[in-house]
């Protein structure tokens, strides 16, 4: 049974399950019978919980298993005998015959893949029917042994708040260990990157050319300098020159001047910019502001104003985050106690000298929050500036001319041919740290400076 069709019955038999314990449940409600610790539904959810959660954990843990296990047999079968010694060969010729086995592949490019094959498939169906066989046992025996338990005195929805806070916990840990996995890889390849290229030189040289490594000195073209200067003057100088007064006056503006009915529709209209794809905006960089950008700085006498400049890229940037400043600073601004606006009008303010001296400092731990935010969100993106910047690495503050961002240079290095062992490749983990710790201490700041806000102003 294929494994979709398996977890289809599962789920039917805790259906059933579910249906059985909740009407055998309802006939407790009889004149006499005490009353009893939970509602027909908890007794039907602790069945279906007891046919269900079993076989999808075995199904879980096989799925990792299974492949092994089937590759074991096909391996001790006279057809192997003839299989090269471990090793890429190997690999690649029992992974044609798995993929011949399961009608993935037509066209063979090993002979022997091909005899393989049927052994292949014949132990995938023997462990899938193993596999079958223990899930309904699971399903059924689980779902048998708890509706035994259905009885008034038992507490069943107490059972099933416990499962399901189980589940939940299970749902948060697994997050926090994606998380703590991703951390644990970057530290030990950027460990293993550090241990061929000196920290120093990495953090504080200024020469980058991942092409050119030399073997007896290989921190002398790693200096990833440019590329923190390129990440600073496109993600936290251009694009925030123009997230910032943009995303702050229409804030300004949605709180305080425009009509109801026109916050109504201008405020969706503004976030729909924070839910446009950013592939879409690295191709309007492209295509659109990046030759606009050039003929500007050509008709402003910049002979070397680039088609892959910081300029191109940072405002595309900005305009994609303005959504970000904007939200912060509206939701902040808004918060701001009516009296303390009333009270400024009370004594004679116009309207915008409240606004600058009253609601704006009021607000502004919200609002720098909400940049903070922002400026995270900006030099970890990558579509933008894989399309529209450059991958030549320059300490240059012209804005026309070429920069690169350590982002665009994480999808250089790992989509190269390099060995994955080489200086070159692990210096793509050690810019993901280093981006990790800087993107990681901008938000603490921003959501400590937010939290204060919040504390004065709840």
């Amino acid at each position: 049974m294929s494994g979709l069709a398996l977890v289809i019955v599962v789920f039917g038999l805790a259906l059933i399950g579910w249906l059985a314990a909740r009407m055998r449940a309802a006939t407790f409600r009889k004149p006499g019978v005490a009353r009893f610790t939970a509602l027909p539904v908890h007794y039907g959810y602790f069945v279906a919980l007891a046919a269900l959660v079993p076989p999808l954990l075995f199904l879980a843990a096989w799925s990792l298993t299974s492949p092994a296990l089937v590759t074991d047999a096909v391996i001790a079968t006279p057809a192997a005998a003839t299989l090269p010694p471990p090793g890429f060969e190997r690999a690649s010729i029992l992974s044609e015959a798995r993929a011949l086995a399961s009608g993935r592949s037509h066209v063979p490019f090993h002979a022997l893949s091909v005899r393989l094959a049927p052994a292949y498939a014949a132990a995938q169906a023997r462990y899938d029917w193993i596999a079958t066989a223990l899930a309904l046992c699971l399903a059924i025996g689980g779902g048998a042994l708890a509706f035994t338990r259905v009885r008034p005195d038992f507490a069943a929805r107490t059972q099933v708040e416990r499962v399901v806070m189980l589940l939940l916990l299970c749902a948060s840990l697994l997050a926090i260990l994606t998380t703590v996995g991703i951390v644990a890889s970057l530290l030990y390849e950027s460990g293993r990157f550090f241990g061929i290229v000196p920290i120093g030189q990495f953090l504080f040289g200024t020469h980058w050319s991942p092409q050119v490594i030399l073997p007896d000195d290989p921190g002398a073209s790693l200096g990833a300098v440019p590329l923190f200067w390129g990440t600073f003057f496109i993600g936290a100088v251009i694009a925030m020159a123009v997230a910032v007064p943009f995303g702050l006056m229409s804030a300004i503006y949605l709180t305080q001047y425009a009509h109801a009915a026109t916050r109504r529709w201008m405020k969706p209209v503004l976030e729909m910019l924070a839910g446009v794809p950013t592939v879409v905006y690295g191709y309007f960089a492209a295509l659109t502001v990046a030759p606009a950008v050039r003929q500007l700085g050509l008709a402003l006498g910049i002979a070397n104003a680039s088609s892959e400049s910081a300029l191109a890229a940072g405002v595309v940037m900005g305009i994609m985050i303005i959504p970000f400043v904007s939200s912060m600073a509206d939701d902040s601004i808004a918060a701001v106690p009516a009296a303390m606006r009333d009270g400024s009008l009370a004594m004679g303010a116009t309207q915008s000298e409240t606004i600058r001296k009253v609601i704006l400092p009021a607000a502004l731990p919200g609002v720098v929050g909400g940049i903070l935010l922002a400026v995270s969100r900006a030099i970890g993106e990558t579509m933008i500036v894989v399309m529209a910047a450059s991958g030549v690495a320059t300490l240059t503050a012209n804005p026309f001319a070429s920069t690169t961002t350590v982002t665009k240079q994480i999808v250089d290095l790992l989509t190269g041919e390099a060995e994955f062992d080489s200086a070159k490749t692990l210096a793509a983990f050690a810019l993901g740290l280093t981006l990790f710790v800087i993107t990681l201490a901008l938000n603490v700041v921003a959501l400590t400076v937010v939290k204060r806000y919040r504390e004065a102003y709840d």
